[in-house]
């Protein structure tokens, strides 16, 4: 997507080799306006997955989701908690997930109340670096007997393997900006 990656060039902070900062325009501080033709673009990719709804990870893929799920016609946008709130109190689906960006370990979790076995789940989140993230997402869609049907990024670090990792398992990866390698603000994409 042109437009993201011209504003990566433009606002992203590369630091070391492995940390890309979007944050004052994607995931702490989100440009509206940027968020919604990133939703236009995954439902046009998406079209024709037959998505029933859209799953993330709390907290920074929520405006991306919430962008893709109005764009495919108001879809339900769930997103999966990092701690068990109090108020879930039917049951809920859990999984682990490591994050690249904070080296930290958490358990998402979904109320079985909002992943149903007939669902067909379009996956979304800001970044994909090591998968990890999907890969939660992917086994609590399998444990509430539901299909995923693709699985977004806005931001794809490719030589972290993410995407490739989700291929080999058969899903449909899709990624608005590939990254190729990153030296401090040195931001390199692929097929631009």
């Amino acid at each position: 997507m042109k437009k993201l990656i011209e504003r990566i060039r433009k606002d992203g902070i590369g630091i070391g080799t492995e940390i890309l900062r979007v944050d004052s325009f994607l995931n702490h501080q989100v440009d509206v306006a940027l968020t919604d033709e990133i939703g236009e673009e995954f439902a046009r990719l998406f079209r024709d997955s037959g998505a029933t709804k859209v799953l993330t990870v709390e907290a920074s893929g929520i405006p991306a989701a919430v962008a893709t799920a109005r764009a495919m016609g108001n879809l339900p946008m769930v997103f999966a908690k990092k701690a068990a709130p109090n108020t879930m109190v039917d049951g809920f689906y859990a999984a682990p997930v490591k994050s690249f960006t904070k080296g930290t370990l958490a358990t998402v979790r979904v109320s079985k109340n909002y992943l149903k076995a007939e669902d067909k789940v379009l996956v979304i989140d800001d970044f994909l670096a090591t998968g990890e993230a999907a890969i939660g997402l992917l086994d609590l869609i399998r444990q509430a007997g539901a299909k995923c049907v693709g699985v977004g990024a806005v931001v794809e670090k490719e030589w972290q393997g993410g995407a490739k990792r989700l291929e080999d398992l058969g899903y449909r990866v899709e990624s608005l900006a590939i990254v190729t390698s990153i030296h401090d603000d040195d931001i390199q994409f692929k097929n631009v």
